[in-house]
């Protein structure tokens, strides 16, 4: 099929950018960065620069390849992350905008690709469990209730993509903070430092600059990997038990 793409061309964080078209042809079975690397491999034969843009594993787990497509984060299909979008999905004489996510939590470094180190540093300050080092502790040792780890695990899949972000109107990472936060909270492990993770991680959300939170529910839609949006209730309760409930370690 033959298709027009109009691909956002920015050579630093400093340029203003703009949308560049190309005309590309791609087969039906290629999954969307197939379709760029095909774009790319003309470009470079042509002597002009290649369009960045993030990739890893192509699997769906690592959530890098992360672009606003038709103004959808990850595309049109639904819990589906950028690599596992396939060209079968659009026909011939499409147009296609392909984009960088937009938030001021994640500088744009080339064309497509974009800093996403905010959510690093929202990690680094609770994203942790205190553990006895020394011998692998019993499997079986901490029973968790079947309800609770149904919850830890739905909340464990988020893979830090940052989709929640592009598509929130407010730029929030809400449903990314309480992903992680449920998935500690619902564990044993993840009591001891529960209110004092919550403070700390909403701390850093506000201090990279992050939106609040207004229940719009983009975040959820956009989810590659369909994080409830009850996360962000339970972040919320947290939140309050630690800060007005006073659960928080002095």
């Amino acid at each position: 099929m033959k298709l027009t793409l109009k691909v956002w061309r920015q050579r630093d964080a400093i340029d203003k950018g703009r949308l560049a078209t190309y005309d590309v042809e791609a087969d039906e079975d290629m999954s969307f960065l197939e379709m760029l690397d095909v774009l790319n491999e003309r470009l470079i034969l042509a002597g002009e620069e290649p369009v960045a843009f993030d990739h890893d594993c192509r699997e769906g787990i690592c959530g890098t390849c992360s672009m606003v497509i038709d103004g959808q984060p990850h595309g049109p299909q639904r819990a589906t992350t950028t690599c596992q979008l396939h060209m079968r999905h659009y026909s011939d004489g499409d147009t296609i905008v392909v984009e960088p996510f937009r938030s001021g939590a994640f500088p744009v470094i080339k064309d497509l690709v974009v800093d996403r180190g905010a959510f690093d540093k929202v990690i680094q300050s609770g994203g942790y469990v205190s553990v006895n080092t020394g011998s692998a502790p019993e499997a079986n040792a901490n029973a968790v209730p079947k309800a609770q780890a149904d919850r830890a695990f739905a909340a464990a899949n988020c893979i830090g993509c940052g989709a929640c972000v592009a598509a929130c109107p407010n730029g929030s990472a809400s449903l990314f903070l309480g992903a992680k936060l449920t998935h500690l909270g619902e564990l044993p492990q993840g009591q001891p430092e529960r209110y004092e993770r919550v403070v700390n991680m909403v701390q850093t959300h506000e201090d990279a600059g992050f939106g609040g939170c207004t229940n719009t529910g983009a975040c959820a839609t956009a989810c590659p990997k369909e994080i409830p949006l009850d996360v962000i209730s339970q972040l919320n309760r947290d939140y309050l038990a630690a800060t007005v409930g006073g659960k928080k370690k002095s």
